[in-house]
């Protein structure tokens, strides 16, 4: 309230407070005596100012009147209630109740009403005005350009929006109406706006009332609903919105009209990521906390979700510098950073003597392991690399924690790892078992945690798709069965960390990925979303499968099973026995071939190692001179299709 509307509340609650003592006296005796009048000329000058600033001390006089609303009701109950007691206890030990006791609980309701009303007054007012028949034939002279809207979703979040665009009297926005499946909401009016239908009728409201825009506004709704509310909102031809989903809800990410284009991560919504943040705390709060790969999307991601948990340090390693300094250069500007403190380092972890003297130098008490190669047609052209890095680097880093017997060091492994058809699978089961290997003599608690793909990482099918979209298509596929399992950044990191508590040493963590996602499916979403047609606009080409791809991908491997954890989202392999001293000889052979570019012994050796792996055919006899200059003609092609 502006300084006048306070002065003039103030008077109003001072003539509110006297009119109820004397209607309550009147109403009570039916006529005003002389001794009430005594009694008034006494009582109303002492108590008065009490009551002032009861409602002071409530904060009557900071309320908008505008948007009053059941909260500022109670307010009023409240200050209205402990006034009259107040006004109770100091009448009774100065002149005793007498005949008065009827007279207090009438003027408690009279001054109940009468406050209430003149709170209320403006709000019912104003809703009137905005209702009436005048207001919109005003609207529409006066504002002829006004967006003409459809919110689809009558529960909290379409009501939510409505509420706003009501508030907001400079957004240029009529809502028309609102639909919602929901038939127990048919025709029902919220905030003056009618519930026209379920959304069957999309297409024919939009039709009849001229929509020029359609706000989807289900944050709880599935991608299996969410994808057929969009085939509705696109056979309309009008643009159409969204709100967050719940994941963004309940990170707190939803704020008045938030309203963005739907992203294809909508089409894949998952229930939101349930983790215990009580639990991660009392791991992750006041110790030192280093991640590798913190320049990628996984590793970056995980420093963003472990930094509200307050580390005393947070150290981001990383071989590529531009990637370490945005993210450091981010995290700076984090509301969520208190005192933890950055240290950005600029390593290679194939590097064994610097990755020793790091663990030396900074004595992390956990490390996140998400620094990896990733690209499954890149490793399969250079399966040395894999090797330096997946493996070696892996085992740099697990034997530097070991000697610095950190606490805990959780590896980012892959879905591909199972029953590999590619080196990239094959080199990170490797490092799996490394793991195992280290966790059975080891007072650090080794884990690793095994997910598919996700979405809007480095290497995602998305970006690819998006740019292939831009330049006109055609959208490249290996495969038309192509499965993946699918889960979002947040999402996943959320749970690695989740599972780094409940490691004891040796677990194989598995998230739970959902339902398996056609990747003909995702391209034909993403052209829909873009607003173009399928075949006419952008046509989906299939090219055949590139080599180490499957057409499916597995969370298990044949003899392994899964035992639950106190997460759903998170299991727990079967444990895997591994010959310690058979496993490091064979990952000194695997390093000599590597460095000596032996391609088809190393191959040899991974399936000494990984007895299932099934590599491809045309790289085991070969070494890699011939392998490049059999792959350097199709490199480009290869790199280009998913």
């Amino acid at each position: 309230m502006t300084p006048f509307r306070k002065i003039f509340f103030v008077l109003t609650d001072i003539i509110c407070i006297a009119f109820s003592l004397v209607a309550a006296i009147w109403l009570k005796f039916d006529k005003l005596q002389p001794e009430h009048v005594q009694y008034l000329l006494f009582i109303i000058p002492i108590l008065t100012p009490v009551g002032l600033a009861s409602f002071w001390f409530m904060g009557l006089y900071n309320r908008t009147l505008r948007f009053t609303s059941l909260p500022d009701m109670v307010a009023v109950f409240t200050a209205v209630t402990t006034y009259s007691m107040l006004k109770i206890a100091a009448i009774f030990f100065t002149q005793g109740f007498s005949n008065f006791s009827a007279v207090f609980v009438i003027d408690w309701m009279i001054s109940l009403i009468l406050i209430g009303s003149s709170r209320i007054a403006p709000r019912v007012g104003l809703s009137m005005l905005e209702a009436s028949p005048l207001r919109g034939w005003l609207s529409q002279k006066t504002s002829q350009k006004s967006k003409r809207v459809l919110i689809v979703g009558a529960g909290q979040g379409g009501e939510s929006i409505l509420r706003e665009i009501k508030r907001n009297v400079n957004l240029a926005i009529n809502v028309i109406g609102m639909v919602d499946d929901n038939p127990k909401k048919s025709c029902q009016i919220i905030h003056g706006v009618k519930v026209l239908g379920n959304s069957e009728k999309i297409a024919g409201i939009v039709k009849e009332h001229g929509v020029d825009e359609i706000i989807i506004a289900i944050p709880s709704a599935s991608g299996h609903e969410l994808r057929r509310i969009i085939k509705l909102c696109q056979d309309t031809k009008v643009r159409f919105k969204t709100l967050p989903g719940l994941q963004d809800i309940i990170a707190g990410k939803l704020v008045s009209l938030q309203l963005r284009d739907i992203a294809i991560e909508d089409l894949l919504r998952r229930p939101p990521a349930e983790i215990n943040l009580a639990e991660i705390a009392a791991y992750v709060t006041g110790k030192i906390v280093m991640v590798t790969g913190a320049g990628g999307s996984i590793g970056s991601e995980i420093c963003r979700q472990i930094l509200p948990f307050q580390p005393a340090k947070l150290i981001l390693l990383g071989h590529g510098e531009n990637s370490i300094f945005k993210v450091n250069q981010e995290l700076h500007g984090n509301e969520n950073l208190g005192n933890t403190l950055l240290i950005p380092v600029i390593t290679d972890i194939q590097d064994r003597d610097k990755i020793a003297s790091l663990f030396i130098s900074y004595r992390p008490d956990m490390v996140f392991h998400a620094a990896a190669h990733k690209h499954v047609p890149l490793m399969e052209l250079n399966p040395e690399e894999a090797v330096k890095n997946n493996v070696l680097g892996t085992r740099n880093l697990v034997d530097a924690a070991h000697n610095a017997k950190v606490e805990r060091f959780v590896m980012i492994s892959t879905d591909k790892a199972v029953n590999p058809t590619s080196v990239m699978g094959a080199s990170k089961r490797v490092a799996e078992k490394i793991l195992k290997c280290y966790a059975r003599r080891s007072q650090t608690r080794f884990v690793a945690v095994r997910f598919g793909n996700v979405l809007g990482s480095r290497g995602s099918v998305i970006p690819l798709f998006k740019e292939q979209i831009e330049k006109g298509g055609p959208i490249t596929i290996t495969h038309p069965k192509m499965i993946r399992y699918f889960m979002t950044i947040p999402e996943a990191s959320k749970l690695v960390i989740q599972a780094g508590s409940y490691g004891k040493g040796g677990e194989v963590f598995i998230l739970d990925m959902g339902e398996p996602v056609r990747i003909v499916d995702l391209a034909e979403d993403l052209i829909r979303l873009s607003g173009l047609e399928v075949g006419k606009d952008i046509e989906i080409k299939f090219t055949g499968i590139r080599p180490g791809e499957k057409l499916y991908e597995e969370l298990l491997t044949a003899s392994e099973g899964i035992t639950a954890t106190r997460n759903r989202k998170i299991y727990i392999a079967r444990p895997e026995e591994v010959d310690e001293s058979a496993l490091m000889t064979q990952v000194e052979r695997l390093e000599i071939s590597a460095r000596a570019g032996k391609i088809s012994k190393l191959l040899k050796i991974f399936q000494e190692i990984v007895p299932s792996f099934a590599p491809n055919r045309d790289m085991i006899h070969s070494d890699k001179q011939v392998r490049e200059s059999k792959s350097q003609p199709t490199q480009q092609t290869q790199l280009r299709v998913l």
